[in-house]
């Protein structure tokens, strides 16, 4: 009897342990089925080094809301193409619907982008963009036209000392080195140089589109060249051009619209624009990090089984001194 006993509690033992891992089955498909309505979408970025990197996610975010039917997951690369690399296989991995690409270089990404096409996830490049042998490899770019900003730039330059035979001298501070921006805006540059026989690169480096990189590289350069040979200063972004800006003032050198030295910016972040108001940056080219709302029109069209344009390149403007107000800068988004 009393071994009959233990049969009947083991095998009620058994069957309370089947209900509880049933129950806890349904409980967790319940929970995935609330969520199968929802667009995955893996959004890579190459950091946080910047204002307007940080504007830049903050309008991903905003235009990719539950409330509106995405699921965004975002990852950070720590400013290293293989972190990125690792992170779009990662999202391969989960299965999401598409990946949104910001790129930190224009090469090396044949091999992830194929993976991601065979696993059937479409892929949109934004901001920078990217060379691959087939271009196939990525459904659309959304971003800046960088050779046109470098080409607002240089004729900027070009009306300022227009009626100018003496030599121009040009310090030039680079972005990530062969990233979308700095080949556009280096290349413009290289060109006015070629185009105009009294334009002259006397100093160049890369400042990685950061403050401190910039301010470092002004500090050496100012060691070996004279302040009052220097025209002016091509900075590939507004950190750079503060980096650059800190190190001229800690030099005692005067620098912006009256005087000798002439500041070319890009990006217009606030920052900048309240130094361009103020006389210290001559012109800033913008470069509009609000690119949320174009991503989501193109993955909206994806999703209706629409065509995209391979190319949107986004609104950018471009400011002097006089093109702006206190009430214009507060109300920026970046």
């Amino acid at each position: 009897m009393l071994k009959c006993k233990k049969c009947i509690a083991a095998f009620l033992t058994v069957i309370l342990m089947f209900c509880l891992i049933s129950c806890g089955e349904k409980s967790e498909n319940s929970e995935k089925d609330e969520n199968t309505n929802l667009i995955v979408i893996g959004f890579s970025q190459p950091g946080a080094e910047s204002a307007w990197r940080v504007a830049l996610t903050d309008s991903v975010r905003e235009a990719f809301t539950e409330e509106r039917g995405y699921k965004l997951i975002y990852k950070d690369g720590q400013s290293k193409q293989d972190n990125q690399i690792r992170d779009i296989r990662t999202f391969i991995q989960q299965g999401v619907d598409y990946i949104i690409l910001s790129p930190i270089v224009e090469t090396g990404w044949d091999t992830v982008l194929l993976e991601a096409k065979q696993a059937n996830i479409p892929v949109i490049i934004c901001d920078r963009n990217v060379v691959v042998s087939n271009e196939s490899l990525y459904t659309a770019f959304v971003g800046s036209d960088f050779k046109s900003e470098g080409e607002k730039a240089v004729a900027f330059l070009e009306e300022k000392y227009a009626s100018s035979e003496e030599e121009i001298n040009i310090v030039h501070i680079k972005g990530t080195l062969d990233s979308s921006a700095q080949l556009g805006r280096t290349g413009a540059l290289e060109k006015a140089v070629l185009e105009h026989d009294n334009w002259n690169i006397i100093a160049e480096n890369c400042g990685e589109f950061t403050k401190a990189k910039a301010r470092e590289i002004m500090q050496n350069i100012l060691l070996e060249v004279d302040a009052s040979s220097i025209d002016v200063i091509y900075c590939e972004n507004d950190e750079e051009a503060l980096g650059v800006m800190a190190a001229l003032n800690e030099a005692g050198i005067a620098y912006g619209k009256d005087e000798n030295i002439t500041i070319i910016s890009f990006d217009g972040t606030r920052n900048a624009l309240e130094q361009c108001l103020n006389g210290k940056i001559n012109y800033v080219v913008e470069c509009n990090p609000l690119q949320g709302p174009y991503l989501f029109n193109i993955i909206e069209m994806l999703s209706a089984k629409k065509t995209v344009p391979k190319i949107t390149y986004i609104y950018e403007n471009a400011f002097e001194q006089e093109d702006l107000s206190e009430d214009f800068i507060k109300n920026r988004k970046y």
